[in-house]
């Protein structure tokens, strides 16, 4: 999406060569967007946001309709602080694939980040929304019932947050936030 500038005729230039290359290297678009928004993650989970978002956005230029790509926007974004188009981009993945736990609670993290910037608790209500999802969808996962046990706990309801915590400790101790843990175990 190129920050949805308008490009330069060099630019274009440049992505007729990108997409020559990809014809020749790939079965179909679709399989050269999903080696680019693969690229995308390896460069996210190093760190390397900037490279990242290039190879998201030239997966983008070869599939507008592929999940990873706004996912990956959107986990990008969070990442940079910018929760309301990281959250923008997350509703768009989930439109594309709302079956996916794992975007589901991507997008419920910027909705909690969203939260704990502004104590809007409308966010918290779309970020339990979410979570609650994402646990139908893959009750095995331990990451949403750590963060339920954040979001109840922010709630000030510590019963509804230990039931979580509980849970999650079943599924993998490590799951749940120290400073969360820590919070509630003093909480009444």
């Amino acid at each position: 999406m190129y920050g949805r500038v308008k490009k330069c005729p060099e630019q274009i230039a440049a992505d007729q060569q990108f997409f020559a290359y990809c014809e020749k290297t790939f079965k179909s678009r679709q399989e050269a967007a999903a080696a680019f928004a693969s690229r995308g993650w390896d460069h996210f989970y190093a760190n390397e946001l900037d490279v990242s978002m290039k190879r998201f956005n030239q997966a983008w230029m070869l599939d507008s309709t592929n999940t990873q790509v706004y996912w990956g926007f959107g986990n990008i974004l969070g990442k940079q602080r910018h929760f309301a188009a990281s959250r923008s981009f997350l509703r768009l993945a989930i439109r594309l694939n709302p079956t996916n736990a794992k975007v589901l609670n991507d997008a419920s993290n910027s909705y909690i980040n969203h939260f704990l910037a502004t104590k809007n608790f409308a966010a918290l209500d779309t970020s339990v929304l979410y979570l609650k999802q994402a646990i139908k969808l893959n009750p095995k996962q331990a990451r949403p019932y750590a963060d339920l046990t954040a979001a109840y706990y922010f709630y000030s309801q510590p019963d509804s947050a230990r039931k979580y915590l509980a849970i999650a400790d079943k599924l993998d101790p490590a799951a749940v936030d120290k400073q969360v843990r820590k919070k509630l175990k003093n909480a009444k």
